[in-house]
């Protein structure tokens, strides 16, 4: 019984009525969704697992399977639906973990945030398939999400690598040079550029494996400004592996760099960059349909940056602020928050312009993507207001012009393109959507994204289903037919 992820039996078990009805929404059949799960084990490597049509029938009949059967079914659902769906609200039981291995409520001390960071880098090493990485698997969200994270904000006693420098006959070989500090800080900022110009697919083992390296350094003995360095190398690694994850759409996986990377920020004593952390996080929870949860990653970002963060990072906290509230349909707040980022923005000088690297990607063009977003958002939530959508155009476009003359951000230009296209259909112009959305396919070929191909993938549905017959809208699907086959597969 157990070769086949089944649990226990129970005479006076009932139907799973939860797990049906997400079943039934999904479109799948049992044999379907046995063949899923089958696959998603094997790059478990859980080669015991062995589902069947008859096995998926018992867990609708309210049969509990064993893990990993419950986070995959999460897994599979969440990626169905574009949302969380957690264990829970499959009406499974969730195994209790560990927290070295599993969820989002980790110790805040600097040793462990080292170990873990070294551990789960190695797993993703090793694995790196779907970035399924053993009990790893659950997306937290709600208030086991929001309430480990605000302990970011929580003082700290000094970790046990603010040590004063060790006497010179102590010193290990090993030890870091400045240069060899100033080179690996400089190998984050090219990896930065990798990810804005190819998108998340290309180079996300690469930062894993040097993430993995730093985590040996600090796990060395290593004097306190060393050590802090190290950890805010760290950190921006960790956040970038977890974007590159976000982007080709390695949800779980995302999450818990993100998490790790706001650890290591605080052992680095930079709270600027923890709130540009925290600001990653809440945009992985818009793209997951959970705005609320956005809304306090955000408000906890603010909070905590408030007497230190720039201009720059401000406004970017604003803007995300904005998206929050325009997809939980809050119009007089998000256009609040869009008029704070605009005013917050003009604090920022280009020509004397002491921001960090991790922030630099906040440009002028890059605020008028975010803010046209927000109102484009608005118009689906307001039931495809008008109102709304051509408030969005004029920022669209001014974002369309200016990335399309930005040759180090080429994914972005892919989503604004994309973007545009939208605002258009919503204004019934799908002649001019068309041709924002082959351009969008053009760029999206270059740009290892699955979140551009998603974005494609859904505006040409749209387009189908409002204007099917219209021949440009009929090219452009045979079109993303050659040029988008299948989704590309996560590296």
């Amino acid at each position: 019984m157990g070769g086949n992820g089944g649990g226990g039996t129970n005479a006076d078990k009932r139907p799973n009525e939860l797990l049906g009805s997400w079943f039934v929404r999904s479109g799948w059949s049992k044999g379907e969704l046995a063949r899923q799960v089958n696959r998603r084990a094997r790059q478990l490597g859980a080669n015991h697992i062995s589902t069947d049509t008859s096995r998926v029938r018992r867990w609708l009949d309210g049969e509990n399977p064993r893990e990993p059967i419950p986070r995959i079914l999460s897994e599979l659902f969440s990626e169905r639906f574009g949302c969380v769906v957690a264990v829970e609200d499959l009406g499974l039981r969730a195994a209790h973990q560990a927290p070295s291995v599993s969820g989002v409520d980790l110790p805040w001390t600097g040793p462990q945030t080292v170990a873990l960071i070294s551990e789960y880098s190695r797993s993703d090493l090793m694995l790196a398939r779907r970035g399924f990485l053993g009990s790893s698997l659950g997306l937290a969200a709600g208030p086991a999400l929001i309430e480990p994270m605000q302990r970011w904000l929580v003082p700290t006693p000094p970790a046990p690598y603010e040590a004063s420098e060790p006497p010179a006959s102590t010193r290990r070989g090993g030890r870091l040079s400045q240069p060899e500090l100033d080179l690996l800080e400089s190998t984050t900022v090219m990896f930065r550029q990798w990810d804005a110009q190819c998108g998340g697919g290309l180079r996300r083992k690469a930062v894993v494996g040097q993430l993995h390296e730093v985590t040996d350094l600090l796990q060395e003995p290593q004097p306190a400004a060393t050590a802090k360095r190290l950890f805010k190398v760290a950190a921006e690694l960790a956040e970038l592996a977890g974007w590159m994850s976000y982007d080709v759409g390695l949800q779980p996986t995302a999450q818990k760099y993100f998490v790790l990377a706001l650890h290591a920020s605080k052992e680095a004593g930079d709270k600027p960059l923890g709130s540009y952390i925290l600001s990653s996080m809440s945009r992985q929870m818009i793209h997951l349909g959970r705005p609320e949860d956005a809304l306090e990653l955000i408000h906890l970002a603010q909070y905590g940056s408030r007497d230190c963060a720039s201009p720059r990072t401000q406004s970017m906290l604003y803007a995300m602020e904005a998206r929050a509230y325009a997809n939980m349909g809050q119009p007089g707040k998000c256009k609040r928050a869009v008029r704070m980022a605009e005013d917050t923005f003009a604090d920022v000088h280009e020509w004397d312009d002491p921001d960090p690297d991790w922030i630099r990607f906040f440009s002028q063009a890059e605020l008028y993507g975010e803010n046209s977003h927000s109102y484009r958002d608005l118009a689906y939530v307001a039931g495809r207001s008008p109102t709304y959508a051509s408030m969005a155009e004029p920022l669209m476009r001014e974002a369309v012009d200016r990335f399309g003359k930005d040759p180090e951000h080429q994914r972005s230009y892919a989503l604004n393109l994309i973007g545009m296209a939208t605002v258009h259909l919503l204004q019934r112009e799908p002649e001019q959507g068309a041709v924002l959305a082959r351009e969008a396919l053009r760029i999206g070929k270059k740009v290892r994204s699955e979140r551009v191909n998603t974005r494609i993938r859904k505006t040409v549905d749209t387009a189908v289903r409002d204007f099917g017959d219209l021949a440009e809208v009929i090219d452009l699907t045979d079109q993303l037919a050659v040029d988008l086959p299948e989704t590309a597969e996560a590296v």
